[in-house]
C-alpha cells in the first residue's frame, strides 16, 4: 500500500501521466523481451544434441556423418520454439497491432506484455527436442544400422514434444489479433 492506494492503482495512476501509445510501446517492448527468454530452451536443447553428437563420433568415428546427420537434424527441430518467440517479438517491434487500437490502453498493454509472457513457454520444447537430438546422436553412434529408425523415433517425439511451443504461439496471437478481452 502507498498511503491509501494499493500498488495496482498507484502504477495505473502513474502510467496514466503517459501517451496511450507510449505506454503500449513500453508494454510491448516488456514483451519481446520476454519472448526472447524461450532462446533457453533451444540454446540448452542444441547444446545437449551438439555434446551427445561429439560424444557419440568419439566414440564410432567411423559413422561421424550419420551422427552428425542425426544432431542437425535433431538440433534444427529443436529450434522451432525460438523461431515461434522470435516471430511475436518481430511481430511486437514491426508490425504491433496494439498501437493502432483504440481499446484500452490497459488491456492492449497487458495483452502485449502477455503475448510475450506466453512465449516463455517455449523453453520446454526446446529443451525436450534438444535432449531428443542428443540421444539421437548417441544411439546412432552405438547402432548406426538402426538409423533410420532411430531418426523416425526422435522426430515423432520431438512432434510431440512441440505441442506446448505451438499453443503459447497460438495464445500469443489470439492476444495480438483476437483479443477476447477487448
Amino acid at each position: 500500500m502507498i498511503g491509501d492506494m494499493n500498488i495496482v492503482d498507484f502504477v495505473i495512476q502513474f502510467l496514466s501521466q503517459f501517451d496511450p501509445v507510449d505506454v503500449i510501446k513500453g508494454f510491448s517492448a516488456l514483451g519481446i523481451g520476454l519472448a526472447m527468454v524461450a532462446g533457453v530452451g533451444p540454446g540448452i536443447g542444441q547444446g545437449f544434441a551438439a555434446g551427445k553428437g561429439a560424444e557419440a563420433v568419439g566414440k564410432n568415428p567411423t559413422k561421424s556423418n550419420d551422427i552428425v546427420m542425426i544432431m542437425l537434424l535433431g538440433a534444427a527441430v529443436a529450434e522451432t520454439s525460438g523461431i515461434f518467440s522470435l516471430v511475436i517479438a518481430l511481430i511486437l517491434l514491426f508490425a504491433n497491432p496494439f498501437i493502432s487500437s483504440t481499446a484500452s490502453v490497459w488491456i492492449l498493454s497487458a495483452s502485449a506484455m502477455a503475448s510475450g509472457i506466453a512465449m516463455i513457454a517455449g523453453i520446454g520444447p526446446g529443451t525436450g527436442q534438444g535432449y531428443a537430438a542428443g540421444k539421437g546422436a548417441e544411439a546412432v553412434g552405438i547402432r548406426p544400422e538402426m538409423k533410420s529408425a532411430i531418426l523416425r523415433v526422435m522426430l515423432l517425439g520431438q512432434a510431440v514434444a512441440q505441442t506446448t511451443g505451438i499453443y503459447a504461439l497460438i495464445v500469443a496471437l489470439i492476444l495480438m489479433y483476437a483479443n477476447p478481452f477487448l
